[in-house]
């Protein structure tokens, strides 16, 4: 069994508290038991996050920095025909314009309905079908697209954007021209529409453009039967919630690294992956021989030291 948990920790001045008083026995009996071994990333102005990277890595996928093809793995699992096309994934949001910069919000908090996505969909389909786009809807938060320019274009991942600057973010890669084109031709559709007019009456946020991510041709994934990957810390941390990601990271203790400790007690093949947002570290079980024994009576690393450290 490989665990691999995304959004282990926080580098957020407003989370660290929450996370510095996180008690996680069961990871704190684990720790002893395994060794650091992989460890991926670079600093937190990566393209594709940690986790990410991790992921990719265990299905056999190649790909530089912002460069993995979520999209296209993501439409096949849609029930898109993806073929060897290029494809992109345009996530609705609303920018929030603030007084120095610009940021994305959660897409999550918008509660778009599927009505509501398909109706903001068509309106804005032509202007990318007129160009020789081929866009899908594949649900109220995945609009996929598919264009020749999309090969090889580096995307920031959506998580990396969420409530920073979009200066930061915004591909500059030559092919990205024309993206940044049809963005600003989207933005000025959406002000229009009438599905938003009644957004705003409701207090609810406007869809207000897109952000382009995961772009690049689907690869073969390798088998990865052991492999579990726990998601319940994404959407508190995304959305700065950090009650709730305090609480779900005690659940997660309590739950599949409690049972990774079982396995591993049981003479199980164990190996767990944390990921934070500058790296993934990848920790694997020690032998059941005197030394590891010894190594887990007088302890290892904290499971702070461990967090604070990705």
């Amino acid at each position: 069994m490989h665990l691999l948990i995304p959004y282990a920790s926080t580098l957020s001045e407003a989370g660290l508290p929450a996370q510095r008083g996180l008690a996680l026995p069961h990871l704190q009996r684990l720790l002893p038991r395994m060794v650091p071994t992989e460890k991926l990333g670079s600093d937190e102005y990566s393209l594709s996050t940690p986790a990410e990277q991790a992921q990719a890595q265990l299905l056999g996928w190649h790909g530089a920095d912002g460069c993995l093809p979520w999209a296209a793995q993501a439409a096949a699992a849609d029930g898109v025909p993806v073929g060897d096309a290029p494809w992109g994934l345009l996530t609705p949001v609303h920018w929030h314009v603030g007084a120095e910069h610009v940021s994305v919000g959660y897409p999550e908090l918008l509660r778009l309905s599927a009505r509501e996505s398909h109706a903001l969909f068509e309106a804005v389909r032509p202007l990318f079908e007129s160009e020789g786009w081929q866009l899908t809807w594949g649900s109220p938060l995945r609009w996929y697209a598919s264009h020749a320019s999309l090969d090889g274009l580096p995307t920031a991942s959506l998580e990396r954007v969420i409530g920073r600057n979009l200066d930061l973010w915004m591909p500059d890669h030559p092919q990205a021209k024309a993206i940044r084109r049809l963005q600003n031709e989207v933005q000025m559709m959406l002000y229009q529409q009438p599905e938003n007019d009644h957004r705003a009456e409701m207090s609810m946020m406007p869809v207000n453009s897109f952000w382009l991510s995961g772009c690049g041709r689907r690869q073969q994934a390798a088998a990865t039967p052991d492999l579990v990957i726990d998601h319940r810390l994404r959407a508190p941390l995304l959305g700065e919630n950090w009650g709730d990601w305090a609480e779900a990271w005690r659940a997660l203790d309590a739950g599949p690294v409690r049972e990774l400790l079982a396995r591993h007690d049981a003479g199980e093949a164990v190996s767990l992956t944390l990921c934070g947002e500058r790296f993934a570290q990848r920790l694997q079980a020690q032998s059941q021989g005197w030394l590891a024994r010894m190594a887990r009576r007088f302890g290892g690393a904290s499971p702070l030291a461990l967090l604070e450290a990705l």
